[in-house]
C-alpha cells in the first residue's frame, strides 16, 4: 500500500512539473511576441521625378537644378546644354 502512495505522489509531482513548464513556455512566447519589432517599417514619401534636359537622367525635383523652366541633373549639364 505504501508503494501505491509513493507512486501517486511521484505521478502528481511529474504532472505538476509538466504543468508549470507549459505555463513558462507560454510566458516566454508571449514575451517574445511583445518584444518583436514591427512587421514593416514606414515607407519614405514618394518624390516627383524630372528628366535632365541634357542627358535624360531622371532625378527627384528636390535634387534637380532648374534653369529657365528646364531641369538638369547637375550644374555641369546645365552649362553644357546652354553652350
Amino acid at each position: 500500500m505504501k508503494y501505491l502512495l509513493v507512486l501517486g505522489v511521484v505521478l502528481f509531482a511529474v504532472w505538476l512539473w509538466r504543468h508549470n513548464r507549459a505555463g513558462e513556455a507560454q510566458d516566454r512566447a508571449d514575451e517574445r511576441a511583445r518584444r518583436s519589432p514591427p512587421s514593416a517599417p514606414p515607407h519614405a514619401p514618394v518624390a516627383d521625378m524630372v528628366a535632365c534636359a541634357h542627358c535624360g537622367l531622371h532625378v527627384p525635383t528636390g535634387e534637380a537644378i532648374a534653369h529657365q523652366g528646364v531641369f538638369y541633373c547637375s550644374d555641369a549639364h546645365r552649362r553644357a546644354h546652354n553652350a
